[in-house]
């Protein structure tokens, strides 16, 4: 795992991401990060049916955490800090006092998804867990609180 501080690459893709959202109105940014959560549940079920399930669970995170930004912005009308914490990104955006604790606790599933199937260190140990019923439960629970973050951003 990587240590607290930003990687050389994350800092130059940081920058070129600023540049770029610095040139998209708040409401464009909405659209921006939900158009993205899109494509990634999108792929989810792509790797699900091609049985690459430890990407079905990097990307159903991803998918909730472009939908979290999306809702930051829609509330918030700034940027979100630059984190992959579903947790952090919830209380920032505002939404976590409505999540449900169902809701709450699938964010928490959801977390160690992104790190874990990144970085090779614990792979071997996470793909193992990945079942193919995992990953449809997985799969399922995402499309629904992504559809339920969506109804609070998309009026």
């Amino acid at each position: 795992m990587r240590s607290g501080n930003l990687h050389w690459l994350d800092s130059l893709l940081l920058s070129k991401y600023s540049d770029f959202m610095d040139q998209i109105e708040s409401s464009g940014r909405v659209g921006y990060w939900d158009g993205l959560s899109q494509y990634d549940l999108e792929t989810a079920v792509v790797m699900l049916a091609g049985g690459r399930y430890l990407y079905v669970g990097f990307m159903c995170h991803q998918a909730v955490e472009k939908a979290l930004k999306a809702h930051h912005w829609f509330s918030r009308k700034t940027e979100p800090d630059y984190t992959h914490s579903l947790a952090r990104l919830a209380r920032q955006s505002g939404i976590d006092a409505s999540l449900t604790e169902a809701q709450r606790g699938f964010l928490d599933t959801l977390d160690p998804l992104n790190i874990e199937s990144r970085y090779p260190t614990d792979k071997a140990l996470l793909s193992a867990t990945m079942t193919r019923e995992r990953c449809e439960f997985i799969l399922s629970s995402t499309k629904g609180l992504v559809q339920w973050l969506r109804q609070t951003y998309l009026r």
